[in-house]
């Protein structure tokens, strides 16, 4: 028995994290959600519709419109430059006209993960897709890896809280899904735990910063402080992520086009590299036109072209509709200063999201959506997925419905 209900988005955590099946309106029907994501605090987008609803999202939130899939920070400029001419969305009656406008202020992102090939659903009616394709989610596992090989490691997040970092690498670490690390039984728990120590030696520091407020100069007070403070040296530095980190050097306004200004970032990150003799792993995203490309090269980093001129090594990871069915990823090589990037330029991996995981695969053969609390129509199964008891009558009990209130 389903129940249907318009809900905020931040309450599929508490229906996810107590067994309910959670199903969100798409233009493909009910689709299932699978995972639930704190994002932390963003600058605020908004889409204002012609019916006077507002969905509430950040830059890189992507609408469906009437000329394809469009990030809303996209759309905002391409509206600045034209003079605010409003675009048309796909919502569940067509396609509707809605302007987006940037209002500078901070608010709460959350994402969900919607199981279906098309990755899409409605919030306030509008058709929605998931953002990303699992940038965080690769150095998480990045992360983890590194401390299995007894390995320090300093990750730096300006993007996601640094609880939600934590939770993903316990969750790899321990084998888990996101959501039951909560509701773990303690002997279980501490079982894991156990066994975790016995292999695993390195140390792992989370450091997070709004964003756009933190620089090089804040990366290197902190390696000195955890030195100095705690005896604390980084085998590797994963920095999450490059674009929304502050230049050192640079004040970004109007003199300060976005090339040089990601140029600059960039520089700065292999400095600190060079300087600390550590390695620094980030991330960076791709243009419009790259989104939708199954193969892109460097010609579609997004902002600057500086950042390939600069890093010693680049991968892209792709995700397309084919390799969300199989639960893969494709890894291809852009540039490598250590070898012949011609040698594995391809490869696949397998990845679940649940856990925060990649995993090897045969090579023959990812909706964190970047929302705020928007209403979105949805069904959850009345009961959870526990099987029910049996009382002293010999019959099974009801399972209470899940109140909204």
């Amino acid at each position: 028995m389903w129940v249907e209900k318009e809900i905020c988005i931040s309450e599929i955590e508490e229906l996810l994290s107590s067994n309910y099946e959670v199903e969100v309106d798409s233009p493909d029907g009910y689709v299932p959600v699978s995972m639930f994501v704190d994002k932390g605090m963003w600058d605020e987008y908004r889409l204002e519709l012609e019916n006077g609803e507002i969905v509430r999202v950040n830059e890189n939130h992507l609408f469906e419109t009437d000329q394809g899939w469009k990030r809303a920070q996209d759309i905002w400029h391409e509206q600045t430059v034209v003079g605010h001419v409003p675009f048309k969305y796909l919502c569940t009656e067509g396609y509707r006209f809605g302007r987006v406008k940037r209002t500078r202020a901070r608010i709460p992102i959350v994402d969900i993960q919607v199981e279906h090939e098309n990755h899409r659903y409605y919030t306030n009616g509008v058709s929605s897709h998931n953002t990303g394709v699992g940038k965080s989610l690769f150095m998480c596992h990045m992360a983890a890896s590194s401390l299995s090989e007894n390995l320090n490691v300093l990750y730096i997040t300006m993007e996601m809280a640094e609880e939600r970092i934590a939770e993903r690498i316990d969750a790899n670490l321990l084998n888990v899904r996101v959501d039951e690390l909560e509701t773990m039984p303690k002997d279980i728990y501490l079982r894991k735990i156990r066994s975790l120590e016995s292999k695993t030696k390195g140390k792992l520091i989370i450091k997070e910063y709004p964003t756009a407020s933190a620089s090089t100069a804040h990366f290197r007070a902190l390696l000195n402080d955890l030195a100095l403070k705690r005896n604390f040296v980084p085998d590797v530095i994963f920095v999450d992520y490059m674009n929304i980190c502050a230049s050192a050097r640079l004040k970004h306004g109007a003199n300060v086009n976005s090339y040089s200004y990601i140029k600059a970032i960039a520089e700065e990150l292999r400095g600190l590299a060079v300087e600390f003799d550590v390695p620094v792993v980030t991330a960076t995203q791709t243009t419009r036109s790259g989104y939708s490309n199954s193969d892109p090269g460097m010609e579609d980093i997004s902002e600057s072209f500086g950042t390939a001129a600069t890093v010693d090594f680049m991968i892209s990871i792709v995700a397309t509709e084919q390799l969300d069915a199989m639960n893969q990823i494709l890894v291809k090589q852009l540039k490598n200063r250590f070898s012949d990037p011609s040698s594995n330029k391809r490869f696949v991996l397998g990845i679940d999201r649940a856990k925060m995981r990649l995993y090897d695969v045969a090579q023959t053969q990812l909706a964190d959506s970047g929302q705020d609390d928007v209403p979105i129509a949805t069904r959850i199964l009345q009961q959870p997925h526990s099987k029910p008891m049996l009382n002293g009558d010999g019959k099974y009990d009801k399972f209470k419905t899940f109140s909204f209130d």
